[in-house]
């Protein structure tokens, strides 16, 4: 399975990660992790996992809301434009859109 990597930062001992892939049905998962003490607002144990999932059908307009043909490879697509900064911008344009998802969210 190919996977993704859209950010993986280290700020003294906090920690970030975001990842996406296509799951077995073709779906488009975005997995994020965040450790350390910035956390504190949202977890009492310095965890907080968060995973969001576009189901095959809706990835040619998740495409079309990253400014990219409806028919574009979503994780080449990801890989080039949307790393490092640009992964929190993608997160917003996904939040922010009426692209239907299903979001998980896990914290200590």
């Amino acid at each position: 399975m190919r996977t993704v990597s859209l950010r993986a930062e280290q700020d003294g001992r906090d920690h970030r990660y975001l990842r996406a892939t296509l799951n077995t049905h073709g779906d488009l998962v975005i997995e994020g992790q965040d450790l350390g003490p910035k956390t504190a607002s949202v977890s009492s144990d310095g965890e907080y996992e968060w995973s969001r999932t576009i189901l095959r059908e809706h990835i040619p307009q998740l495409l079309i809301l990253l400014d990219e043909p409806a028919s574009a490879d979503i994780l080449s697509t990801l890989e080039r434009h949307w790393t490092g900064p640009k992964s929190y911008e993608l997160e917003s344009r996904i939040s922010e859109s009426d692209i239907p998802s299903a979001l998980w969210i896990w914290s200590g």
